[in-house]
């Protein structure tokens, strides 16, 4: 309520904490919803709508911990750091067991497979010149305020000095009106940086961001989707392959959980001569499948495919690999186009692929591999291919988004018939 304009908010209350959200919020009854808490725990606080704000633990959970950042409690990019490892393993696995039930199925779990600290390769920095400097960070807990966090118990050692490069780039040439966007990336030649929100590139900009580059050693540096400058490609390992992904492109968080979700596709198309890979992206998976099987690689992004084909052109001992730029969600592949393959790899965005999964179904592929990053649209997709004659044999948890609320996953389907 809230009267002469101030807010009215309820007296302190205690609440018992019955499971948590998939923002990984403790929800009690009501729902009342409250930020870093676990199930089972008694806490108080002010009570305003459906949050509680100002939160108390009065009777903790044996499942929490002490959160080893010291940042935790200000910066939103953790949410779980308060919890027992093996507490989040079960929350994720249970997140995902409960979107299957909701589609009628169930499946086997195997144990989850966590990708260890300071190992994220990728970060996006929120930065804003101030009247002294600048300020460079993740988003406050429940806020567009940055955060800085000059330690992360997340990122690469080279990732996290990053942080000090995109400071530098706010200085030279961002506003104070607004935020600017870096993505910085580890790769083999160095960090590549990707900038959006700055001032528009132009000649004598272009100079000053060479030399940055130059500066800070930096392999590539692009500015609103632009090539600024470029010391070295930054090449990525894919199996036997070099790959330069093109701006921006899609990447898998850790080399940990990467390698995770490989072992898991390459177990579950075995040893199919011929394999489909769905949403191929750069080629992260098609490059070591093809060190045993002919790929066929198909991808909506047309800059993503060319850095495919060239990585798989200069690499050595592998199969054929074809390739095409295709969007998926509005021309699928046909069954007809599918049915000569003897295994597939599916790994969508988070909307998932109910069309490409609608003919999938209906095409007659033994073995299929689905990569997922959304256990809901994930449920929905595989209640399709159930459906149509498809076992679930197992699913794994790949948490290589550790402390967070993401949850990511392979299963494997085998045809009834096959």
């Amino acid at each position: 309520m809230r009267i002469a304009g101030r807010c009215i908010c309820k007296p302190m209350n205690e609440f018992e904490i019955i499971r948590l959200g998939h923002q990984g919020d403790g929800i009690a009854a009501g729902p009342v919803f409250a930020a870093l808490t676990l199930p089972g725990e008694i806490v108080s606080g002010t009570l305003e709508g459906t949050r509680l704000n100002d939160v108390r633990i009065v009777t903790p959970s044996e499942g929490r911990v002490r959160p080893p950042c010291r940042h935790f409690k200000s910066c939103g990019g953790c949410q779980l750091q308060h919890a027992k490892d093996d507490f989040v393993a079960g929350w994720k696995v249970d997140v995902v067991r409960h979107a299957l039930a909701a589609q009628g199925l169930d499946a086997e779990f195997r144990s989850v497979i966590t990708s260890p600290e300071r190992s994220r390769r990728r970060a996006r920095f929120s930065v804003r010149r101030t009247k002294k400097g600048a300020l460079a960070g993740f988003h406050g807990r429940a806020s567009g305020a940055i955060v800085e966090i000059p330690e992360c118990h997340l990122l690469q050692k080279e990732l996290l000095g990053a942080v000090e490069i995109a400071k530098s780039l706010a200085m030279l040439a961002g506003s104070r009106k607004g935020e600017m966007s870096v993505t910085a990336t580890t790769s083999n030649a160095g960090l590549d940086i990707a900038v959006t929100g700055g001032k528009p590139l132009d000649g004598p900009l272009r100079m000053v961001l060479g030399q940055e580059a130059e500066r800070f050693g930096l392999a590539r540096l692009s500015w609103d989707s632009d090539l600024a400058a470029q010391r070295e490609p930054p090449t990525q390992t894919f199996g036997r392959a070099q790959v330069v992904p093109p701006f921006g492109a899609f990447l898998q968080a850790t080399h940990e959980g990467e390698a995770a979700l490989l072992a898991c596709i390459s177990e579950i198309v075995g040893d199919a001569a011929d394999v489909i890979d769905l949403f191929s992206g750069c080629g992260t998976f098609s490059m070591p499948l093809a060190e045993n099987a002919q790929v066929h690689a198909v991808e909506g992004d047309a800059d993503m495919v060319a850095a495919m084909d060239a990585g798989w052109r200069n690499a050595q001992g592998l199969k054929r690999l074809t390739h095409e730029a295709r969007d998926l969600f509005r021309r699928p592949l046909q069954p007809d186009e599918l049915k000569k393959f003897g295994a597939a790899v599916l790994d969508p965005p988070r909307a998932g692929a109910e069309a490409q999964v609608a003919e999938l179904a209906k095409s007659g592929i033994g073995k299929i591999a689905y990569v997922s990053c959304n256990p809901v649209s994930f449920s929905r997709d595989i209640r399709v291919l159930h459906g149509s004659g498809y076992d679930v044999d197992w699913v794994q948890v790949v948490d290589q988004f550790r402390w967070s609320s993401h949850v990511e996953l392979v299963a494997c389907l085998t045809l009834k018939s096959a």
